[in-house]
């Protein structure tokens, strides 16, 4: 074996490599803004998986009842979304609203363990927490893609946005495994705990920096509506919402049933469930790190559209599941790390593509515009996964969703999405 030129150089190089830190956690507001946003996260997977468990295990909820619990956490996306924006865009105080609104979360999702323990939890109450839950989601994340813009400059947005759905990522590998060990050790609604707490670090996060927010602007005539011309007229814009509300709308009927679907009709248990989810969505890891390659490779068009293939269609092996318990939970592990990758690719470079797009003055209110089309199907899907599935069965609905959200990128092909290499210029 050759001997290293230089001991002290071969030293340094592996040192260099493992200090490497993401130039964007370097800046002292963008790093407290991502901690928060991890822990807000990792709560956030836990309750994905502990809300529809208290629906199942405590509340014996049906097919039908599922749905309308998804539904209910989606609808305030169709009601609030549009104005949202418009009143974001026109008062400004991005950062505190966003305060306001985890602290406002984490005191409803705490009403749940409460009535559990006073023995007054009903389907009606978590209907209700849903709902206000979803409201206040819904003014935090229009105000969301607002500050980004004010902590990131335009050179880092995907490189912001990959450490972002980084953490989205990991907390899908290690939330809906804890979730799943809380559901068996402290019973579904004491998970919940845990999401509740995660807002407050949120909100402690967001109270400790002080980014120069964009101007206001002062309302005019067609002020609410000016997002929604806005992706009208833009080409690019207009066809990843389109793409994307496709496969959101097959995709929540899809996600309206898994759980009962794995609970009731393969069998498989909370905890075990929870870690084959986190383990399977290891993908989802690797998409955050390998979309900012594949954008410089392919172009960050051609990723997107990659991400919207990727991450819909492997789901179709779930309701190919069946047989031997290995062979199920390999499925369920094969088409979870498969979506995670893709899901992945597709949240990073959507995002950086919108960040680079739409003017600071429109950001709110485009966000809202989208935001009702693109979180405004959700619902309608998870009413109608309920309703197919008391028809039609859970397999055969599933078997409908998982094919059909393929059929979203079917809207690329028409757009200038497909030739787009670089982030684009900002456009008026």
């Amino acid at each position: 074996m050759n001997e290293p030129a230089s001991g002290s150089a071969a030293a340094v190089a592996p040192a260099h490599r493992l200090v490497r830190i993401p130039a964007v956690l370097r800046e002292r507001e963008f790093r407290r803004f991502w901690l928060g946003e991890t822990v807000s996260l990792f709560g956030d997977q836990i309750t994905l998986i502990a809300l529809p468990l208290v629906a199942v295990l405590t509340l014996d909820a049906s097919a039908s009842q599922m749905g309308f619990l998804t539904a209910a956490a989606l609808v305030p996306n169709l009601l609030f979304s549009l104005h949202a924006g418009a009143w974001l865009d026109r008062r400004g105080k991005r950062r505190q609203a966003m305060i306001a609104t985890a602290l406002g979360r984490a005191a409803l999702l705490a009403t749940i363990p409460l009535a559990y323990l006073l023995g007054l939890l009903s389907f009606a109450q978590l209907l209700v927490v849903s709902f206000l839950v979803g409201t206040l989601s819904v003014f935090f994340f229009v105000a969301y893609s607002t500050l980004f813009v004010s902590l990131v400059p335009r050179s880092r947005y995907l490189e912001a946005n990959s450490v972002l759905y980084g953490s989205r990522a990991f907390s899908f590998v290690s939330g809906p495994s804890v979730g799943g060990v809380l559901v068996q050790a402290l019973a579904a609604p004491g998970a919940l705990v845990a999401d509740a707490l995660s807002f407050l670090v949120s909100a402690l996060s967001l109270s400790s920096i002080s980014p120069d927010e964009p101007p206001t602007e002062e309302a005019q005539r067609g002020h609410v509506k000016t997002g929604i011309r806005y992706i009208a007229n833009s080409p690019i814009v207009r066809a990843s919402l389109l793409a994307t509300a496709t496969i959101n709308f097959f995709n929540f009927i899809f996600w309206a049933l898994f759980i009962l679907y794995a609970t009731r009709t393969l069998g498989v248990r909370p905890g075990l469930l929870g870690l084959v989810l986190g383990a399977a969505s290891v993908g989802g890891v690797i998409g955050a790190v390998v979309a900012g390659k594949l954008s410089r490779r392919i172009g960050v068009g051609p990723a997107f559209a990659v991400g919207c293939v990727v991450f819909p269609a492997p789901l179709v092996l779930v309701p190919l599941a069946g047989g031997a318990e290995w062979t199920i939970l390999g499925l369920l592990f094969a088409a979870e790390f498969l979506s995670g990758l893709g899901v992945m690719i597709l949240d990073i470079t959507v995002g950086s593509i919108k960040a680079a797009l739409i003017p600071d003055r429109l950001r709110a209110r485009v966000a809202g515009a989208y935001m009702l089309v693109n979180y405004g199907v959700r619902p309608v899907g998870s009413l109608v996964g309920g309703g197919l599935g008391s028809w039609i069965g859970l397999r055969p609905t599933l078997w409908i969703a998982s094919v059909g959200a393929v059929a979203g990128v079917l809207w690329l092909l028409p757009s200038p999405l497909l030739r787009l290499h670089e982030l684009p210029e900002v456009e008026e």
